[in-house]
C-alpha cells in the first residue's frame, strides 16, 4: 500500500450528504477484483449521461479533474460495504476525503486502502468547500504527521486520527503488510510446529 505522509493538491467540493457507495462505484463495475482502472466509473451515474460528460458535475470541471482531495457531506459511504469503492477513489487520485461523518465500513475500508478520510464538524467542512471553490487556486495540504490541514490563505486547522491508523498509513501498512511484520514469529512457529507434530506436515 503507497504511504500517506503529505499530500498537497486541489480539494473538490461535493455538495451532497447521504453518497452511498453504488453513487462512488455502480454495480456494473463490481465484475472486477483488480483494483485498477475502476477510477473511470467513479461516480459514473453523476459524471456521464448517455454516455457523455455532465459538464457541471465537478469532477468534470477542468479545476477539478486532477483532484486529490474531496469535500463532501455527512455520512459519505454510506450503503453496501464494497471495498471497490475506495478502490474507485484510489485509482481516480483522490487520496484524501473531509466530511462530517462516515459510514463505518467505508470509513475503515479507506485506511486499508492508502485513503485518509477525516471528520470535520460540519461548519468546519462548510469552511473547506468554499476555499475549494476557488478551483485550480484551491490547493490544500494534508500533513497526516502533523494532523494538520493548511488552506489555501496559509491557515491550519488540526485534525484528529485513531494513532495505530495513523501509523499504518504513514508506513504504508494494509492488512498483509501488517501481517509480514511478523514474518519472523509465523516462521519459527511454523518450525516448531513441524518439529513437534510431524504428521500434520507430511505430504
Amino acid at each position: 500500500m503507497e504511504k500517506f505522509v503529505q499530500l498537497t493538491g486541489v480539494a473538490a467540493p461535493l455538495r451532497l450528504m447521504n453518497v452511498d457507495t453504488d453513487m462512488i462505484i455502480p454495480a456494473d463495475y463490481l465484475k472486477t477484483i483488480k483494483r485498477t482502472g475502476l477510477g473511470a466509473g467513479l461516480f459514473a451515474s453523476m459524471r456521464f449521461k448517455d454516455g457523455q460528460e455532465v459538464a457541471d458535475f465537478v469532477l468534470n470541471k477542468p479545476a477539478y479533474r486532477q483532484s486529490k482531495i474531496l469535500i463532501a457531506g455527512d455520512n459519505f459511504g454510506c450503503g453496501s460495504s464494497r471495498e471497490h469503492a475506495p478502490w474507485a477513489l484510489a485509482d481516480f487520485g483522490i487520496r484524501c476525503i473531509i466530511a462530517p461523518s462516515f459510514a463505518d465500513i467505508f470509513f475503515n475500508n479507506c485506511f486499508k486502502n492508502g485513503i485518509l478520510p477525516i471528520r470535520m464538524p460540519t461548519e468546519v467542512v462548510d469552511r473547506l468547500m468554499a476555499a475549494a471553490d476557488n478551483g485550480a487556486n484551491a490547493t490544500f495540504t494534508v500533513d497526516l504527521e502533523a494532523q494538520s490541514i493548511t488552506l489555501p490563505d496559509g491557515e491550519k486547522i488540526g485534525f484528529d486520527v485513531e494513532p495505530f491508523r495513523r501509523q499504518c498509513l504513514l508506513n504504508g501498512w494494509d492488512d498483509i503488510g501488517l501481517t509480514l511484520r511478523e514474518a519472523g514469529s509465523i516462521d519459527a512457529f511454523e518450525t516448531k510446529a513441524k518439529d513437534g507434530q510431524p504428521w500434520l506436515w507430511a505430504s
